[in-house]
């Protein structure tokens, strides 16, 4: 038989031994068409099979499909003949469950970010002019194609490193893990990308495995993880210090371009080109001051305001004493007229004069001390008088 032949026959067999089927099982590989069809996978822990949910059937869909649901589909079985394979052409379809691999996923990542392995803080940000780059991925994939052209287009100057590692099966895990630590070990790049092309959820669980991420976690050397497509996700980006949507985004973050990397140097040349002129024009400016015209200005500088200040100084001085000697002269004019007043001279020339007993010399203070007819020597402001008491009496001013 031809192959044709062939196919029809299977097609034959396959179609009318199975006219509708119901199934469960998880969706992965989940690829809507612009078209409005819907293309996925189904599967379970040991087998998947194709499906295709045509645009009538789909819009009218009452939730939105996507990788890790675990839905319950009804159709029938068909033979796509030009590739020689069969699917299931889904008529209804609604949700059964959380996925199993979404749900042990979701598990894990909740209790890896409670150790804090997802923290921000521990991120750190890629070297912006790396030496080298360190590529964890598969050598014949994609990614590995996309990552050293797009490396070499943007900077030729950076050295690429290729760590050969499975992406995909039991044993990828383990691989990645290995690459990762040599890298460290030997300290063999600047930054690490760690990463494959695009796939199912179950084509990249090697990139959530626990011993993966926590060695991610633990990289010394910053690590892009640039795991599928935009859509895709695994845990080594949450763990990454940088998480890229595609591995050719991943090689931009990786190095600046070499244009940029220049243009920064001729504008820090420039910079350091100026600030020199700067500090030697500032230079010069300052060993003018020491040049004899200089340095006159500048002890002018200093002396005029010194000079006021003592001018100031003086001038208050000198009010200040005169202020005090006008003062003292004031207080000499007080006690002058207070000696004045008290001069003996000066009493006696206002009328006033000293009366003395002739017998002791004494003065006569009161009239009691003296007798009648006891002698007196009476001194005016000029000469001197004796006389004789005729009486005395205890009044100032006796009216006889």
């Amino acid at each position: 038989m031809t192959i044709s032949e062939l196919t029809v026959q299977i097609k034959s067999i396959l179609e009318d031994r199975f006219p509708l089927v119901e199934a469960e099982g998880e969706i992965s590989n989940c690829k809507p068409a612009s078209s409005g069809h819907l293309y996925f996978t189904l599967k379970d822990d040991a087998s998947a099979i194709s499906a295709v949910m045509f645009r009538g059937r789909a819009k009218i869909l009452q939730f939105t499909p996507k990788n890790g649901d675990l839905v319950r589909v009804s159709g029938t079985l068909s033979v796509y003949a030009a590739r020689g394979t069969y699917q299931i052409i889904v008529e209804e379809m609604e949700p059964s469950g959380e996925g199993g691999i979404l749900k042990m996923l979701e598990e894990r990542k909740r209790r890896l970010a409670a150790e804090g392995l997802f923290r921000e803080s521990r991120k750190r940000q890629p070297v912006r002019f790396p030496h080298t780059v360190a590529v964890i991925t598969s050598p014949t994939g994609a990614a590995i194609r996309d990552i050293l052209q797009i490396l070499s287009r943007r900077n030729p100057a950076v050295s690429i490193v290729v760590l050969p590692a499975a992406v995909q099966g039991p044993d990828a895990a383990d691989a990645l893990r290995s690459q990762l630590e040599t890298a460290n070990r030997y300290r063999m790049a600047d930054t690490i990308i760690l990463g494959r092309g695009g796939g199912s959820l179950e084509d990249l669980l090697a990139f959530s495995d626990e011993t993966l991420v926590r060695a991610v976690a633990d990289s010394a050397i910053p690590v892009i993880s640039a795991v599928g497509h935009e859509i895709d996700w695994s845990l080594c980006d949450f763990a990454a210090d940088v998480r890229a949507p595609t591995p050719s985004a991943a090689a931009e973050l990786a190095s600046a371009p070499l244009c940029e990397i220049t243009d920064a140097v001729a504008d820090a040349q420039a910079d350091i080109r100026r600030e020199m002129e700067r500090r030697l024009e500032n230079t010069r400016a300052r060993m003018a001051l020491f040049s004899p015209e200089g340095m006159e200005m500048l002890f002018r500088r200093i002396s005029q305001p010194v000079m006021l200040h003592f001018d100031s100084v003086k001038e208050e001085m000198i009010q200040n004493i005169r202020e005090k000697a006008a003062a003292a002269r004031h207080a000499l004019l007080l006690q002058k007229e207070k000696l004045q007043s008290a001069d003996p001279e000066s009493i006696l020339a206002r009328g006033f004069s000293i009366v003395k007993n002739a017998a002791d010399g004494k003065i006569v203070a009161d009239s009691a001390a003296v007798r009648t007819g006891a002698r007196l020597i009476i001194t005016p402001a000029k000469g001197s008088i004796s006389a004789s008491v005729l009486s005395q009496s205890r009044e100032r001013f006796p009216q006889h």
